[in-house]
């Protein structure tokens, strides 16, 4: 199960920052080597505190390893054939890392693995940098030899996915007058992209776009919306608009009642429990604004019946025949890239990790 991570706990903060800044995947930089490191010390501070904040650590790995072992144990019913199943968490930029993930897969003698990211809709630097970081550890033997790989790659408009987020959006707005209810705005938030990064084609707009889509036709189109992105960091041009200025914008259309809906994230993390709950509906409700936000997809049974569909699916339509160990789309490499490890990685899966 494939994700970037969180610190658990407040004192691996410098570490997860210090990864996620060298990965040239997620921010690229010039001089990487060089000038990561020194944000990361500079920015260990602010996020510590922000970690304190929200419990003194991210809850990641706890709803990652929950929702990995209820998948299991629902697959063991639903393909018996490849049963018995056991997840497991390969983080990007925190414990466990990739590297962690491999060697317990070694030691595990697993000799079939399904590489399942966990980001709903595909980008190169998401799901593309944890799907190269798993092609550099198992191409050098990290996880075993001989191991058949095949990969999920993006499930955004997946039914049960977009099921799980309409309840909890419906939920959300039942905290609203129901004379009033049908104002109210609805506003998606994804994870913001550096537009070096959309401009070379990736597909991660697009796809995020369309589980919006998805979610407003099965709620009938019952309010209004928009996609609004968060979490820019840095001076240079990222993709927008963002949350914080939406909330602003909409306060002084006179647009006072919202749901704020996280729509790339399936967990709470940093970017649900403090960004959306703490600054942006504090900021909203400063412009005597009601903001309330749908939950995160967590510890939800349908989601979690949703991956356990998604994993069954695979492994079935793998197993007759029908697909090969990698979809269509992610055979195609942006455009613009230039990344000569995204090329060999692409080839390696398509391949089955030979």
């Amino acid at each position: 199960m494939l994700n970037m991570g969180g610190p658990s706990t407040v004192p691996e903060t410098h570490d997860f920052l210090k990864n996620l800044f060298m990965d040239g995947d997620l921010i690229p930089l010039p001089f990487q080597s060089v000038l990561a490191p020194l944000i990361a010390k500079r920015r260990t501070p602010q996020i510590e505190k922000q970690y304190e904040d929200i419990g003194g650590g991210s809850p990641i790995l706890h709803y990652t390893k929950l929702q990995g072992e209820r998948m299991a144990a629902l697959l063991d019913e639903l393909h018996p054939a490849t049963a018995p199943h056991k997840s497991y968490v390969a983080f990007r930029y925190a414990r466990p890392l990739t590297d962690e993930a491999a060697r317990q897969m070694k030691a595990d003698g697993v000799k079939r693995a399904v590489a399942f990211t966990q980001y709903p809709q595909y980008s190169c630097s998401t799901t593309g940098s944890s799907l190269n970081e798993l092609y550099r550890r198992g191409k050098a033997g990290e996880a075993g030899d001989g191991v058949e790989w095949s990969v999920i790659d993006r499930w955004g408009t997946h039914p049960g996915f977009i099921e799980a987020v309409a309840q909890n959006i419906e939920r959300a707005l039942a905290k609203f007058p129901a004379e009033r209810r049908s104002e109210t705005v609805l506003l998606f938030s994804a994870h913001s992209l550096p537009m070096s990064v959309v401009n070379r084609g990736d597909p991660y707009v697009l796809e995020v776009s369309a589980s919006v889509s998805a979610v407003m036709d099965r709620l009938g189109h019952s309010n209004p919306y928009r996609l609004v992105w968060q979490s820019q960091v840095g001076p240079s041009a990222w993709m927008g608009m963002q949350t914080s200025e939406a909330i602003k914008g909409l306060a002084r259309l006179g647009r006072k009642q919202v749901v704020l809906v996280p729509i790339a994230f399936t967990s709470d993390h940093i970017e649900t429990l403090y960004e959306l709950d703490l600054e942006y509906v504090k900021e909203g409700q400063e412009l005597g604004m009601e903001i309330h936000r749908a939950e995160s997809l967590n510890d939800s049974p349908v989601f979690i019946r949703a991956l356990a569909d998604l994993a069954a699916s695979h492994l079935k339509d793998y197993s007759s025949g029908k697909i090969g160990p990698t979809s269509i789309q992610l055979g195609l490499r942006c455009p613009g890239c230039t990344n000569a490890t995204c090329g060999a990685q692409k080839t390696w899966f398509a391949r089955g990790g030979r």
